[in-house]
C-alpha cells in the first residue's frame, strides 16, 4: 500500500509539472506573436519647437529583426524628422553604428537613445559630429523681430481699445474736476486746498485711466517684467516719488494752514513776488521786476515766510538830517504836522518822529508811519512823506547840512589879512532863494512821479 500510494503522488505530481509546462510555452507563444503582430509605435518629432522627443516603448521592425531591416528602419526614422545632414544607420550582430551630423549635440544624443530602444539592439556606437553654427549670423535677431512683429500686430487691436478707454478716461477726470470745482467752491473757502483738491482728484482718475489702458492692451505684465525684472522700477520710483510725494503733502500743509493766499505779497527763501498760484509741485510769484518764480512746496514750507499784506497795515521809515544849530522840538512838530495831513498816512496806528543818532554834522531823525498796503504802495508814500516833509523844513529855516561836504568848527576859523597888492573884488554872490519858494505840486500829496500812491499788486496781477 505505502508503495501504490509513493506512486500515485509520482504520478501526480509529474502531471502537474507537465500541465505547467504546457501552460508556460502557451502563454509564451501568444506573447511572442502579439510583440511581433503589433505595428511599429510611433517615435514623436517636434521640429517646431526644436526639440526631438521619443516614446519609452521599444522600436519594433519586421520579423526576424535582422541587421538590414534595423539599419533601414533607424535610418528612415533619422531623415523623417529633418534634424540631420545625410544620417545613416549600419548594424552588424544587432550593434548599430551611426554616421552622418546632427544639429545639436542634444539631437545626436536622442539618435543614440532612439537606437538603443530598438528592438534586437544590442549595442549603440554613435559617430555623428555636431554642426558648428556659424559665428556670424542674423538669424536670432531676425527671429526675434519676427516674433515682436507678431505680437504687436496681435496686441493692435487691444491697443486701440485700451487708448480709447484712456481717451473716454480723460474726458471723465474733465467733466468730474468742473463739478468738484462747484462742490467746493460752496464749502470751501480757501482757494489753495480748492487746488489741490481738483489736482488730486484729476491725477487719480487718470492714473486709473493709464491703469486700465495698460490692462487692456497687455503692457502690464511686459512693462513689470521688462522694467521691474532687473530692478530699475523701484529705483526710479524711490527717487522720483519722494520728491513728489514731499512736495504734495506740503501743498495740503500748506492749504490747511494758509500762511498766504492768492495776490499776497511774499518773501520766503530770499525770493520776494506776489502769488499767482500754488499747484501740487511747487508755488508760482512774480516779483515786483515781472519775473516768474517757482519754488516747490517743501521748500517753502521749511522756509521762512515773511507775509506783507496778511496784515493790510505797513510801516514805513526813513531818516532825515538837521542841522546842530535847529530846534528839535520844532523840527519833529513839523514832521508830525505834516504826517498827520497826508491821506495815504493811517492815524491809528499814529506816526512818529525819533532822535535816531547824533551825526558828525547832523542830528538824525527816524521818520515812522503806517500806510494801508492793500490800497497804497508802502514805497510811493515814503517817497512823498520825504518830499513834504524836506519842504516844510526848508519854509521853515531849518537846515539840513550834508555831512559829506560840512564841516562845523564851533571856535571859528582865524583868517589873516595879506596886504601886498590890491585885493580882487569877490564876484557877487547868486541872490539866495526863498525858503519856501517852490512849485504848488511840490506840496501836493502826491506828484505825477509817484503816481496815484495805488499798490503795484494789481498792476503786477494785470500783466
Amino acid at each position: 500500500m505505502a508503495v501504490r500510494m509513493q506512486r500515485d503522488r509520482a504520478r501526480r505530481g509529474a502531471t502537474g509539472v507537465r500541465w505547467m509546462m504546457i501552460a508556460a510555452l502557451v502563454f509564451g507563444a501568444a506573447g511572442v506573436a502579439t510583440a511581433q503582430d503589433a505595428p511599429p509605435d510611433p517615435v514623436t518629432t517636434d521640429a517646431e519647437v526644436g526639440e526631438l522627443a521619443a516614446t519609452e516603448a521599444t522600436v519594433s521592425v519586421d520579423a526576424p529583426a535582422a541587421d538590414p531591416a534595423i539599419a533601414g528602419r533607424l535610418t528612415s526614422i533619422l531623415e523623417a524628422t529633418g534634424r540631420f545632414r545625410a544620417p545613416s544607420a549600419r548594424v552588424e550582430e544587432g550593434v548599430v553604428f551611426l554616421t552622418g551630423s546632427a544639429e545639436t549635440a542634444e539631437d545626436r544624443e536622442w539618435a543614440s537613445r532612439l537606437a538603443r530602444r530598438t528592438q534586437d539592439v544590442v549595442g549603440v556606437i554613435n559617430t555623428m559630429t555636431v554642426v558648428e553654427p556659424p559665428l556670424w549670423t542674423m538669424e536670432p535677431a531676425t527671429a526675434e523681430l519676427r516674433q515682436l512683429w507678431r505680437q504687436v500686430v496681435a496686441a493692435t487691436p487691444l491697443v486701440v481699445i485700451g487708448l480709447i478707454v484712456l481717451l473716454g478716461t480723460l474726458a471723465v477726470a474733465g467733466v468730474s474736476t468742473r463739478l468738484l470745482t462747484r462742490v467746493l467752491c460752496a464749502r470751501i473757502e480757501s482757494e489753495l486746498l480748492r487746488s489741490v483738491l481738483e489736482k488730486v482728484v484729476r491725477v487719480a482718475i487718470v492714473l486709473l485711466g493709464v491703469y486700465l489702458f495698460l490692462r487692456i492692451s497687455g503692457l502690464t505684465r511686459l512693462a513689470v517684467t521688462v522694467v521691474g525684472g532687473t530692478g530699475i522700477l523701484g529705483i526710479v520710483l524711490g527717487f522720483a516719488f519722494r520728491d513728489i510725494a514731499e512736495n504734495l503733502l506740503a501743498s495740503i500743509l500748506i492749504s490747511v494752514q494758509r500762511p498766504f493766499r492768492i495776490g499776497d505779497t511774499i518773501t520766503v527763501d530770499g525770493n520776494t513776488g506776489v502769488v499767482q498760484k500754488v499747484t501740487m509741485r511747487g508755488t508760482l510769484l512774480m516779483d515786483f521786476e515781472g519775473n516768474y518764480i517757482q519754488i516747490t512746496n517743501a521748500t517753502i514750507y521749511k522756509s521762512t515766510i515773511r507775509n506783507y499784506t496778511a496784515n493790510p497795515k505797513v510801516r514805513a521809515d526813513f531818516s532825515i538830517g538837521i542841522g546842530f544849530d535847529a530846534s528839535i522840538t520844532r523840527a519833529q512838530a513839523i514832521a508830525m504836522e505834516v504826517l498827520a495831513g497826508h491821506d495815504a498816512v493811517l492815524a491809528e496806528p499814529g506816526p512818529s518822529v525819533l532822535v535816531e543818532e547824533l551825526g558828525a554834522a547832523t542830528i538824525v531823525l527816524r521818520v515812522y508811519f503806517w500806510v494801508d498796503g492793500h490800497r497804497h504802495g508802502k514805497f510811493k508814500v515814503r517817497s512823498a512823506v520825504m518830499r513834504l516833509i524836506v519842504r516844510a523844513f526848508e519854509r521853515e529855516g531849518i537846515s539840513l547840512p550834508d555831512e559829506a561836504r560840512e564841516v562845523v568848527f564851533p571856535d571859528g576859523v582865524p583868517v589873516r589879512m595879506l596886504e601886498s597888492g590890491p585885493v580882487a573884488a569877490a564876484p557877487p554872490a547868486p541872490p539866495p532863494v526863498p525858503v519856501g519858494r517852490a512849485t504848488d505840486a511840490e506840496h501836493d500829496q502826491a506828484t505825477e512821479a509817484e503816481g496815484d500812491l495805488e499798490s503795484d499788486v494789481e498792476d503786477l496781477q494785470a500783466q
